[in-house]
C-alpha cells in the first residue's frame, strides 16, 4: 500500500504531510497582522472570501527565521473544522511512498514533546519528517485561534 505525501522545506530540511490533511497549497499572499494574536500566528489572510489564520511553521518550531520570498507557500489544513494556513519555505514535490519506507519516529524525537511527528520517511537516501499538522497546535492554541 502506498501513501501520498506533500514534501516541503523548512531551512533546507525536508518535512512532509499526508496529502489527505491538505485542503490546498497557495502562494504567499498579503497577511494582515492582528493585535493581541498569539505569538505563533503571523496574522490573517483572505482566501476567496474566507478569513484564515496564518501560522509560520518556523516560528512554531523555534527554527531560525528567514526573509519571505517567491518560493514560500501556505499549506492550508482544516484544524478544528476551520482552515488554518501554515507558511513553509517551499513545497517541493508530491510523492507516493511505500509503507516499507515509513518508520516510526525515534524516541529521541518523540521524547521532547513532538507529538505532531507521525513518522520518518526514508526514501532514496533522504530522511523526511512526516508531520501531523492537526497536532502542531495544542488544544489551548487551537482555542486561541478560534477566538481570534
Amino acid at each position: 500500500m502506498t501513501n501520498q505525501i506533500v514534501v516541503f522545506k523548512l531551512n533546507n530540511e525536508d518535512f512532509c504531510v499526508d496529502i489527505n490533511q491538505v485542503i490546498e497549497i497557495i502562494r504567499l499572499q498579503t497577511i494582515i497582522k492582528v493585535p493581541d494574536a498569539p505569538s505563533f500566528v503571523e496574522g490573517i489572510t483572505n482566501l476567496r472570501g474566507t478569513v484564515i489564520p496564518i501560522v509560520d511553521l518556523k516560528k512554531r518550531f523555534n527554527l531560525p527565521l528567514s526573509e519571505k520570498n517567491d518560493n514560500n507557500r501556505i499549506i492550508v489544513v482544516n484544524v478544528t473544522n476551520k482552515p488554518v494556513g501554515f507558511i513553509v519555505d517551499s513545497v517541493t514535490e508530491v510523492l507516493h511512498v511505500d509503507e516499507s519506507s515509513i518508520q516510526e519516529a525515534p524516541d529521541i524525537i518523540k521524547g521532547i514533546g513532538k507529538e505532531y511527528i507521525r513518522s520518518i520517511i526514508n526514501i532514496q537516501d533522504r530522511l523526511i519528517i512526516n508531520l501531523d499538522l492537526h497536532k502542531v497546535l495544542t488544544e489551548k492554541e487551537k482555542k486561541e485561534i478560534e477566538e481570534m
